[in-house]
Formats: structure tokens, C-alpha cells, sequence
């Protein structure tokens, strides 16, 4: 990577979430320009290393993840855990971080916006608004029962009146799909879509399995980097002991302390990044570091992941999901992801059997399997949006700076 530009100001950039933490680490790739980071969810640990990238604020680890209203647990954990005090916290740090900076980046949903906007306004600065959670596909079939449901999750489904106004005020706001543009733009919220950020973050091959496959068509089981992991690994894993025929493989996210396995069942662990589980007449390959390798190596995928789901899915691989307990993949989420997938995603019944029945199914209909893949093609559309939101950034950054608002717009308008 060649010296940042100057004489640039650095940009602040916040985000709120694992996926969003590796869309905003991709994105300073890009900007090749020095950067202040504050994740708004976590250690942000995939900035760590970055050239000319400093971490400032405070983390905040939650118990749910980052899901503090995917149940009432979550929200009563997190609140335990310190939540509101910690919240206020970095809504002071981004102000503060915001002073002398060229330009403010939020990557992430209406909660890192209205942190971003104050600290922007704050700080007379421009922002740009990289939301890769709301779809318009969000809202397909949902009908008015569907979204009494899902009251819990409105803010998810669909912005809300607040995060568009918000967004209006935002010199560029970048969506995750063409349709999410169309929405945003007819409600007067400068929106582009220059390609899927999911796919922008899919790592290359890391590895060749052809060792581990043995030829065999490749199942790929993908338990999440969230705590879901805990219940729905050992599904997935019985499950694949009912599918002898493919070679299953685990993108695994997590150190082997944290495998969870069925009753029975055995893990070998090779080295740091392979192990073996084994049980139910099954011998099920779990590997580290790399899920570029199995994500391209797979013809069907289980899946209880967020932007692990959608990338399979963006390959043209059908995906077969359950719900869970959560902190993520809850019955709630499992329904939303299925409507902004369509085809490429079956939501089944957590179990193995049911499971298994639905992988089968999958493989053995190849005009189900073309059916899903073009869903998936055609609903996450393909990678280059990062290169572009960069360019956008870096021309803010060599701008010529403007003086701080000291009062909101409102009172600034004759």
C-alpha cells in the first residue's frame, strides 16, 4: 500500500457491527488515507494493524452482540451490562474525534447515523452514510400482520422517518441494492448503489480443499460469528452425518474452546486451523481462516449467519437456514433474511433430519438449485461498491474545510 495522500484530512469513521467493522476496514483499504475509527459494537479488531488507522473511544462489548432488541433477553443483558451509560460515552467520543477531521463515515444502521450526524454537524463536516442492513426486499409480503410481528424489528424492516431525514442531510448515503435505491430516492434521500457490500468483503480462496473433498459435492456449514453458534453447530453437524455423500465442511469463526458438538460426537483438532468432528458415522472438516475457500468451494450451504448467508447466496449457492434461540438468527431475523434472499434461502425447522431433508432436496433438483442461484445473483448483485464510496470519501478529505455549525439547520433557515 503506497503513503497516504496529503495534505488529507483524516477521516472519521464510525460502525456498529462485525460485518459492518469489516466493510469499514475494506473501505480504508480503498481510501489509502489516515483515519480515526471508532466501532461502536466490539474490540472493532479488524482495524487493528491498519496503516495510518487509529482507534479511538471506548469498546463496548454486549452481551447480545450487538442485538440488544433481537429479544427482551438481549435488551435486559445488555442494559446489565452497562448499555445506556456506555452509549453516552461514544456519542462524546465521536464529537471529540470528529475536531480537525476532513469528513465523517458511518457504516451502519440509524443508531451509528444519529452519532455520526451530531458529530458531523458538530465538527462542520460532510458525511457519508454506507447502510448495509435495510433492504427493500425487507418489505416483500410482509402485509400488516407480518409487521405486528416484527414490532420488535420495524427500525430493520424499513427506515424510519427520523434515519431518512437524517440521511437527507447526508452528502452521499451508499444501499446495499438497487431496489434499497429506488425506495430511498423516492423519499428524496441522495442514495446510490454501486454493487454489494457483502461481496466486497468476500476473502479470496485461502486454501485448497481438494484434499479434504476427495471430489465429493461440497456442503458448507456456516454457524455465524455471533453466540448462535453455540446451538446451532451441533444441528448442523447431525445433520451432515444424514447426507454421507457430500463432504461437509465448517467455516469456523471461533477457537476449538468454543466448539460445540452433539452428544457422542469427538473433535480432533489438527493444528490451528483444521479439526475434525466426528460421530454419527460422520467425519465433518472444521477449519479457521478460511471461509473464502469453502464459501467458493460449496454447492449448498447451512447457514445461521448474517453476511455469511447473503455471500453464499451472492455466489449462486443455495443456502438452507433455521432459526434460533439468538443473540442473531431468531425467528424474527430467519424471516427477514428469507425475504431479502427469495428463493436462495430455505428457512426450515431446527433440526437435523428436517435439515438434511432440505440439503437432499437441494441436490437433487437441479432446476431448484438454478432457481435459487439467480435469486441470489440478482437480490445481492456483485462486488465494487467500496471502490467507489472510497473515491467519494477521498475527494471530501482533500476539500477545503468548512467552519463548525454552532446551531442545528432548523434555526439557520429564514
Amino acid at each position: 500500500m503506497s503513503a497516504p495522500l496529503s495534505p488529507a484530512r483524516p477521516a472519521l469513521l464510525l460502525s456498529n457491527g462485525t460485518a459492518e467493522d469489516l466493510i469499514g476496514a475494506r473501505l480504508l483499504g480503498h481510501l489509502n488515507a489516515a483515519a480515526r475509527v471508532l466501532p461502536l459494537v466490539g474490540a472493532g479488531r479488524v482495524y487493528a494493524g491498519l496503516p495510518e488507522v487509529r482507534r479511538v473511544g471506548t469498546a463496548l462489548d454486549l452481551p447480545s452482540g450487538g442485538f440488544p432488541f433481537g429479544s427482551l433477553e438481549n435488551l435486559r443483558a445488555d442494559l446489565r451490562a452497562g448499555l445506556v451509560p456506555a452509549s453516552l460515552g461514544q456519542w462524546r467520543d465521536a464529537v471529540r474525534a470528529a475536531r480537525g477531521a476532513g469528513a465523517v463515515v458511518v457504516v451502519g444502521d440509524a443508531y451509528a447515523l444519529m452519532i455520526g450526524s451530531v458529530a458531523a454537524r458538530r465538527a462542520g463536516l460532510p458525511l457519508v452514510h454506507v447502510q448495509p442492513l435495510l433492504s427493500a426486499h425487507y418489505l416483500e409480503g410482509l402485509g400488516g400482520a407480518g409487521a405486528l410481528r416484527e414490532l420488535n424489528a420495524l427500525g430493520a424492516n424499513l427506515p424510519m422517518p427520523y434515519e431518512l431525514r437524517l440521511a437527507r442531510a447526508a452528502r452521499a448515503v451508499f444501499v446495499r441494492d438497487a431496489a434499497t435505491a429506488r425506495y430511498y430516492a423516492a423519499r428524496g434521500v441522495p442514495a446510490r448503489w454501486a454493487g454489494s457490500f457483502a461481496m466486497d468483503v468476500l476473502p479470496p480462496p485461502e486454501r485448497d480443499l481438494a484434499g479434504l473433498t476427495g471430489g465429493r459435492r461440497v456442503l458448507a456449514l456456516l454457524p455465524g460469528s455471533r453466540e448462535d453458534h453455540r446451538e446451532s453447530l451441533p444441528l448442523m453437524l447431525g445433520a451432515a452425518a444424514h447426507v454421507p455423500e457430500v463432504a461437509a465442511v465448517v467455516a469456523w469463526p471461533h477457537g476449538w474452546e468454543a466448539v460445540t458438538l452433539p452428544g457422542g460426537w469427538t473433535l480432533e483438532v489438527l493444528d490451528e486451523q483444521a479439526a475434525w468432528a466426528q460421530g454419527g458415522g460422520a467425519r465433518v472438516a472444521l477449519l479457521r481462516g478460511a471461509f473464502g475457500a469453502v464459501a467458493r468451494a460449496a454447492d449448498v450451504a447451512v447457514g445461521t449467519a448474517g453476511t455469511a448467508n447473503e455471500q453464499l447466496a451472492g455466489l449462486g449457492v443455495p443456502v438452507v437456514a433455521f432459526p434460533t434461540g439468538g443473540p442473531q438468527f431468531t425467528p424474527g431475523f430467519a424471516r427477514r433474511q428469507a425475504r431479502l434472499l427469495g428463493a436462495a434461502l430455505a428457512v426450515v425447522a431446527p433440526d437435523p433430519q428436517g435439515i438434511a431433508a432440505e440439503v437432499r432436496a437441494l441436490l437433487r433438483d437441479g432446476a431448484r438449485r438454478a432457481r435459487a442461484a439467480q435469486a441470489g445473483l440478482t437480490r445481492v448483485g456483485p462486488a465494487g461498491a467500496l471502490p467507489v464510496i472510497a473515491a467519494e470519501v477521498r475527494s471530501l478529505l482533500t476539500a477545503p474545510a468548512q467552519p463548525p455549525q454552532t446551531q442545528p439547520p432548523e434555526a439557520q433557515r429564514p
